[in-house]
C-alpha cells in the first residue's frame, strides 16, 4: 500500500496532521468494525484497510520526542452491548438467535492466546447438515491441528485446516481454527522478521474470522510489533 493509497483510504490530503490522521480512523474504524456489520466481509475488508492506512501514516507523522517508539494505535470504538450481549443465556448453547449461537460458538472454539496451540474445550461442535464422516474428519483435523502447533509447524497446520474448510466452507468453528493458523503463523513470521509476509497471514486471520474479538486483540499486537520491527 503506497501512501496516495493511504491518504484516499482515510479520506486525507497529504498534509494531514497527526490529529487529523487519528480523527478520520476513529470515524472511519466506528463506521467499518465488524460488531457494526456482522457478517459483511466487505466491511471487514474495509476495516482492516483503514488500520493497514492508518498504521502507515502514523510513523510519518509522529510527534516529536516519541523517537523511533512505535506509536500505539487507538482502539476502534466499541459500540455498546445490547441486552442480548449482556445477559448471561447469551452464550448458552440452548440459544436460538444466530448472534447468540455464533457467541457460544466462539466460546467453545480454541482462542489466538494459547502459547501451546488450541486449547483443550468441551466436545467440537456436530454441524447438522455434516455427515458422520465429515464429523469423524473435523475431529481427526481437530487432534492434528495441536499437535502441528505445539510442533511450531505452522505452514502444515495452516494447509491441513484450509483443506477443512473447502470440504466444510459454512462450518463456522473450523473457520476459527483457521484464522488463529494464520494469526500463529503470523506472529512466528514476526519473529523471523519477516515483516510482508507476517502482515499477509496477520491480515488473512482477520478476513476469515473478523467477529472474533481475542483474535483482533492478538492480532493487534502483533501488528504493534511488527510496526516496531519495520522502524528499525
Amino acid at each position: 500500500m503506497n501512501l496516495a493509497e493511504c491518504y484516499r483510504i482515510l479520506g486525507l490530503r497529504s498534509s494531514a496532521t497527526y490529529e487529523e490522521i487519528k480523527s478520520s480512523y476513529r470515524r472511519l474504524a466506528r463506521r467499518y468494525h465488524p460488531d457494526l456489520n456482522p457478517g459483511s466481509a466487505q466491511q471487514a475488508e474495509q476495516f482492516i484497510q483503514v488500520n493497514a492506512a492508518y498504521r502507515r501514516l502514523m510513523e510519518l507523522v509522529r510527534p516529536a520526542g516519541m523517537g523511533d517508539r512505535p506509536l500505539p494505535s487507538p482502539a476502534p470504538p466499541r459500540p455498546a452491548p445490547s441486552a442480548a450481549d449482556a445477559s448471561p443465556s447469551a452464550a448458552s448453547p440452548k440459544a436460538t438467535s444466530p448472534s447468540s449461537a455464533q457467541k457460544a460458538q466462539t466460546q467453545r472454539s480454541p482462542t489466538a492466546q494459547s502459547s501451546s496451540g488450541i486449547r483443550k474445550r468441551p466436545p467440537i461442535q456436530r454441524n447438522p447438515d455434516a455427515s458422520p464422516t465429515d464429523h469423524q474428519l473435523k475431529e481427526h483435523v481437530y487432534s492434528r491441528l495441536q499437535q502441528l502447533l505445539r510442533q511450531q509447524r505452522y505452514p502444515r497446520a495452516v494447509a491441513l485446516v484450509e483443506g477443512l474448510a473447502q470440504r466444510l466452507p459454512n462450518d463456522l468453528e473450523v473457520r476459527q481454527w483457521l484464522a488463529i493458523a494464520y494469526q500463529r503463523w503470523g506472529r512466528h513470521l514476526v519473529d523471523l522478521k519477516q515483516p510482508e509476509k507476517a502482515r499477509t497471514y496477520l491480515n488473512k486471520a482477520l478476513r476469515t474470522d473478523p467477529r472474533n474479538r481475542a483474535l483482533w486483540f492478538e492480532v493487534d499486537r502483533d501488528l504493534r510489533r511488527l510496526d516496531g520491527i519495520e522502524i528499525l
